[in-house]
């Protein structure tokens, strides 16, 4: 039985200073550290495929320390496809290496929704600068966006046919797939699983490190 893993990053630096991160490329605090160790601890025990992550450095850190102690022995192996020099330097020669490696898939598709003019700014003052209401408006509506920003709307538009493209082909085959990514790509992505409304979407809450495993069988998901 395949079994999907979905993990969002550990606090992030920026999370901690309760700034708008989105696409800036901020690395883990060091409790977001101590978060991806606790997540690998909770699936240490199960046999990974293969995975898919963000481009941002956050949820690459954290499968990476997620794995640090994995039973499997087996190391993340970062695939570089259409990257020229680096996909064709990077070749691994020795097939019993090979069996060591767990591949390791980046895509922008499942970065963390964009925040456009937001990005870098204190939620708090924020609120106090344009209202509570306009500004949980834009973080917590589903197809209102912020200013230059992505909707959760938008968000889903790109990952969820990217989850359906490259990600659901290795759960059909019987592999099992750990995505590291964001709050809002995966709540995008459960939307699509469970066939969430967008009112219950926007009140979806996922915690940082906190990984979520479901089996699937038949196209049908069950969480574990």
């Amino acid at each position: 039985m395949s079994k999907l893993i979905l993990l969002r990053h550990g606090q992030s630096i920026w999370n901690k200073e309760n700034l708008f991160t989105g696409w800036v490329d901020i690395p883990l605090s060091e409790e977001g550290v101590n978060e991806a160790y606790l997540a690998g601890k909770k699936i240490e025990n199960i046999p990974i495929d293969c995975i898919y992550t963000s481009s941002l450095i956050r949820a690459q850190m954290t499968l990476c320390l997620a794995l640090l102690h994995h039973k499997s022995k087996k190391i993340p192996s970062f695939m570089h496809p259409g990257e020229g020099k680096l996909e064709e330097w990077s070749q691994v020669y020795s097939e019993e290496t090979k069996k060591r490696l767990i591949p390791v898939f980046c895509a922008w598709e499942l970065n963390e929704r964009m925040y456009g003019k937001l990005q870098g700014l204190n939620k708090k003052e924020t609120a106090e600068k344009f209202g509570a209401d306009q500004v949980q408006l834009w973080r917590r509506s589903y197809d209102v966006k912020p200013p230059d920003g992505e909707s959760l709307e938008m968000t889903a538009a790109r990952a969820i046919p990217y989850f359906k493209k490259k990600i659901v082909p290795h759960l059909e085959k019987g592999e099992t797939v750990l995505v590291s990514a964001h709050g809002n790509s995966l709540r995008a992505i459960l939307m699509h699983m469970e066939n969430l409304s967008k009112e219950e979407v926007i009140k979806l809450e996922l915690a940082t490190g906190d990984p979520l495993i479901y089996s699937y069988t038949s196209k049908k998901w069950k969480k574990e």
